[in-house]
């Protein structure tokens, strides 16, 4: 038994998704969004370098040496899968593991909503799902393959670094590759992709701008591709597209996005009123005609008012989602009024976690 489960199995006893393994600091423990020790004892130097090098794997080894930070994906078999990140900082090496339940939960156990769903039933164009880290665009997107998993029959590609949901086969088939051991990079693994007769692509994060480029001409060859961006708002997020092509680009991707875009999932994950988990508020663009005008004609402004007046199409704001999970319990007031966009809706909760 590695040195390093026996924190991990702490980790998971307590709900936590996060462990910080950091030389010259206590261990820590993410338990619904915040930060617990799980003992006081800061950690050795000399200790923490032999529990990782007891776990990497031997590429991860070599990138890790040669770059001072790695990625991989480690497995405690029949308990749990955990993406795993090292690096060098002040005190030595440091890794913070992320755990990966072992089997995607279903869209049903997520609630997700039916705009949503919908999403999983169109059979070619982009989905994105966005939102910081941490907030859980990767359960949400594993829940949409399964579902496509579940009713469809074809191929799912999925590229991922690293692979973290193990996705089983049921009536389709499933490939997935990883950045730095199946493939050099995420546009390089799309570009192959497009050869590989896919029906979905999945693309763990949409980084740059080839990687973009190449997952909308895929989603404008009949491909349904789902991605991930680093984005707070769904309007944000098809500003963001677009500004990360040369200026000459732009009008050019405004209409291949009009076209292929199917729509845009923003989340983030708001502890519960019961303090027994977090619950994801999800805000949603789904492209209509009038969404799609708005983007060839670049009125990204507008947007905004789009997904307000959309309410009848499966749309919604961020905080109209946050009021929805108010108005049924399931978050505090304080809670809602901190992770709200429009700090003002939600004024008469601000010093108030009762209600």
């Amino acid at each position: 038994m590695a040195v390093i489960d026996s924190y991990l199995t702490q980790v998971l006893e307590r709900s936590g998704s996060d462990l910080h393994f950091l030389a010259g600091d206590p261990a820590r423990v993410r338990r619904y969004g915040e930060l617990q020790t799980l003992n006081q004892e800061p950690l050795e130097a000399e200790m923490v370098k032999t529990s990782l090098y007891e776990i990497m794997p031997k590429l991860a080894i070599q990138r890790f040496e040669a770059k001072d930070g790695t990625d991989f994906a480690y497995s405690m078999p029949g308990v749990a899968r955990f993406r795993v990140n090292v690096m060098r900082h002040l005190n030595g090496m440091g890794a913070v593991f992320r755990a990966i339940p072992s089997k995607a939960k279903t869209m049903d156990e997520l609630d997700l909503p039916q705009a949503v769903r919908e999403f999983c039933k169109t059979n070619n164009g982009l989905i994105l799902v966005t939102g910081k880290t941490g907030s859980g665009k990767s359960t949400t997107l594993a829940s949409m393959i399964d579902d496509i998993n579940t009713r469809e029959k074809g191929h799912i590609l999925t590229i991922e670094d690293p692979i973290e949901f193990v996705h089983a086969r049921k009536n389709c088939l499933i490939s997935q590759r990883e950045i730095g051991v199946h493939a050099s990079s995420f546009s390089s693994a799309l570009q192959s992709a497009l050869r590989e007769d896919p029906d979905v692509i999945l693309v763990g994060e949409l980084r740059d701008l080839e990687t973009m480029s190449i997952a909308v001409t895929a989603a404008e060859m009949g491909i349904l591709v789902m991605g991930t961006l680093h984005t707070n708002g769904a309007a944000a997020t098809v500003d963001r597209m677009i500004n990360a092509f040369p200026a000459d680009k732009q009008p050019h991707v405004r209409t291949m996005l009009s076209t292929s875009l199917r729509g845009v999932v923003s989340q983030q994950l708001i502890a519960k009123a019961d303090n027994k988990g977090r619950v994801a508020a999800l805000e949603i663009l789904v492209n209509t005609p009038a969404v799609a005008n708005l983007i060839r004609q670049g009125k990204m402004d507008q947007l905004e008012n789009a997904i307000q007046s959309g309410g009848a199409l499966g749309m919604r704001t961020m905080d109209s989602a946050i009021q929805v999970l108010l108005d049924k319990r399931l978050i505090t007031g304080k809670d809602a009024f901190r992770k709200s966009i429009n700090k003002s809706k939600f004024e008469q909760f601000r010093d108030d976690s009762s209600k």
